[in-house]
């Protein structure tokens, strides 16, 4: 077998060594990550890497790529650990090499929403997607996880899985090995296609990721004013913490009424009335477009 297959006994999600996975884009910048979970679990593991950095990456990882056909026709699952724009060009070479009964994995929802993913009735689909640990994940006492951020390292994190098509048998498979390519997972949420755009990138990205940007963006314009840049930092990140926590429900304390009646005033500064079209169909519709064909 052209690849590696590595095993660890410690601490993380174990694979069926009956199962054989072939991970396309193995040698990416995600494609590492995932790489460097699978190589912990007993699945056979085939790698497709066509970039020469991309090859050097996975020569560290002790590991080796081969053909896409050489890897997909054997396997039970296939991961495409590839940019959303070219899931489907990918998908379509990919795809008619599976054997009956596999499953293909992507690690996003764009693509199978803009309808970028052939059609075979023999085969299942799925999509996931990480939830990143929680800000309110305080429970992590090793230091590398307090800072693992992204998550797939050290802390824990839960998971969003969609089945686009297939049985149950076929969800229960996809979700063991979506658990062990982001480990270590909390809890696998499962919800469709739809639900997965509306929460990337309607909801975390249009939305949130904007929002954090003008928060730092307006830090800047406080140090621009004078505020020193050390005493800034610290003063929002302390208060964007409690907020969270007020918002999100996690203590009991409420907004003071001076804070109540500083957001009133500025939502009507910061934001238009009708902010919520970000959820309307045709501007998804659209926000989804520009991902997967741009």
């Amino acid at each position: 077998m052209t690849g590696r297959r590595h095993r660890d006994h410690q601490d993380h999600q174990k694979g069926n060594t009956m199962t054989t996975i072939a991970l396309v884009g193995a040698g990416g910048k995600m494609g590492s990550r995932l790489t460097d979970n699978l190589l912990k679990t007993d699945y056979e593991m085939l790698f497709v890497e066509p970039s020469e950095a991309g090859v050097a990456r996975l020569a560290e990882r002790g590991a080796t790529p081969t053909s896409l056909e050489e890897a997909v026709s054997p396997a039970d699952v296939v991961i495409l650990a590839v940019p959303d724009n070219r899931i489907g060009v990918v998908a379509e070479q990919a795809v008619p090499l599976m054997k009956t009964g596999a499953t293909l994995i992507v690690l996003d929802a764009a693509a199978p929403f803009a309808g970028h993913l052939p059609e075979r009735a023999d085969v299942s689909f799925v999509a996931c997607h990480p939830c990143h640990p929680s800000v309110f994940n305080n429970s992590e006492t090793d230091p590398v996880a307090q800072t693992d951020y992204f998550g797939g390292v050290a802390a824990r994190q839960d998971v969003v899985i969609a089945l686009i098509s297939g049985t149950d048998d076929d969800y229960t498979r996809a979700e063991q090995v979506v658990r062990a390519f982001f480990a270590p997972v909390l809890n696998a949420h499962r919800i469709t296609v739809e639900n997965m755009v509306l929460l990337e990138p309607v909801l975390a990205e249009t939305t949130a990721a904007t929002c954090v940007t003008i928060v730092k963006e307006a830090m800047d314009e406080a140090v621009r004013r004078g505020v020193p840049a050390e005493a800034a930092r610290a003063f929002i990140l302390g208060h964007v913490n409690v907020e969270l926590a007020i918002v999100f429900g996690e203590i009991g304390s409420p907004f003071s009424d001076g804070a109540l009646k500083a957001i009133a005033t500025a939502k009507d500064i910061l934001f238009k009335d009708d902010w919520k079209r970000v959820f309307d169909d045709e501007v998804i519709a659209a926000s989804v477009d520009e991902i997967v064909n741009h």
